[in-house]
């Protein structure tokens, strides 16, 4: 029995390609050391930040192994916050978001890739609007130690750009507002 239980943990590791050393982190998303912030264009003259309020995941990190790195995330559509009611509104409408019809946005990694010593792409899988699209995240380390309250932290920043079109969302507001960036600040308490 204990040989079936190995086994079976083994291919489990092998076919989602968790890294077996990883330790796992809950984003911190309560204390506000975390955030999924959005930047697009208005008509070309200037830009609309935003962010959404409330999401959720868990990311695995090893510095000794930064290649098997990844990730799960998922937000809450209709805590998108541009800081104007009026337009929140329409944004969360079926003209963009319809967070009726599709209430979570998620994020699952597939992959890993370093470019440098505290830096790589992660790639991964996007749904959102109900489409869902391969994506890459440029990913930089920011740095990992104790907290003052007895846990372990490790924090990184995520920048990525996509295609309004390419997940469904044909509003528009002309060719300087196709695509919106992403910036994702990440803090997580090691489990």
């Amino acid at each position: 029995m204990k040989f079936l239980k190995t086994a079976f943990l083994s291919a489990t590791i092998m076919a989602t390609g968790v890294n077996a050393n990883a330790e796992e982190y809950v984003i911190d998303h309560e204390g506000a050391h975390a955030s999924v912030n959005f930047k697009i264009s208005h008509l070309g003259y200037s830009f609309i930040v935003g962010r959404f309020n409330e999401f959720s995941g868990t990311f695995n990190y090893d510095a000794a192994n930064f290649e098997g790195s990844s990730a799960n995330v998922v937000v809450k559509t209709a805590s998108v916050d541009s800081n104007h009611l009026a337009r929140d509104k329409h944004l969360k409408g079926a003209d963009f978001l319809d967070v009726e019809q599709f209430p979570d946005a998620t994020f699952v990694s597939t992959s890993f890739e370093p470019t440098g010593d505290d830096e790589g792409v992660l790639s991964g899988n996007l749904t959102l609007h109900g489409v869902t699209k391969p994506v890459q995240i440029d990913v930089e380390f920011v740095g990992e130690g104790s907290d003052p309250w007895g846990g372990y932290r490790a924090g990184f920043v995520g920048f990525t750009a996509i295609a309004l079109k390419d997940f469904g969302i044909d509003y528009d507001l002309g060719p300087a507002s196709a695509t919106v960036d992403l910036e994702f600040h990440v803090e997580g308490i090691r489990q």
